[in-house]
C-alpha cells in the first residue's frame, strides 16, 4: 500500500507542476487557489480537534502516523508554492525588462532633435 501512496504523491507533484507551468494567473487559477486554501484551512482545523482521525486517515493510505501524512502534504504544498513563486518572479522580471527598455528608449538622446 505504501508504494501506491508514493506513486500518488509523485503524480500529484508532477500534475500540479504541469498545471502551474501551463498558464498565467487568470480568474480560474485564482478560484482554484482560493478553494484549495479554504479546503486546507478546514482540514487543518479538523485535524487539530480530531488528531486520531487524521492518524486513521493516514493508516488507510498505508502511512504510519498522521504527522507523516501532514509532512507529505506540506512537501507537495511547498513545491506548489515554489512553482507559483517562480512563475510570478518570471512575470515580474519580464515586465521590468520591458519597462526598462521603454524608459531607455524614451530618455535616449536623439541627435536629430534640437537641444533646449
Amino acid at each position: 500500500m505504501q508504494i501506491i501512496v508514493q506513486i500518488v504523491l509523485i503524480l500529484a507533484v508532477v500534475l500540479v507542476s504541469l498545471a502551474l507551468m501551463r498558464g498565467g494567473s487568470n480568474a480560474r487559477h485564482l478560484a482554484i487557489r482560493r478553494i484549495l486554501l479554504v479546503l486546507f484551512a478546514l482540514v487543518a482545523a479538523f485535524s487539530v480537534f480530531f488528531p486520531s482521525i487524521l492518524t486513521s486517515v493516514a493508516n488507510v493510505f498505508g502511512i504510519g502516523r498522521g504527522t507523516d501524512l501532514v509532512l507529505y502534504a506540506l512537501i507537495v504544498t511547498f513545491l506548489v508554492f515554489m512553482a507559483t513563486t517562480y512563475q510570478r518572479f518570471r512575470g515580474l522580471e519580464t515586465s521590468l525588462t520591458l519597462l526598462s527598455r521603454r524608459i531607455a528608449l524614451d530618455e535616449a538622446v536623439r541627435p536629430w532633435e534640437e537641444k533646449d
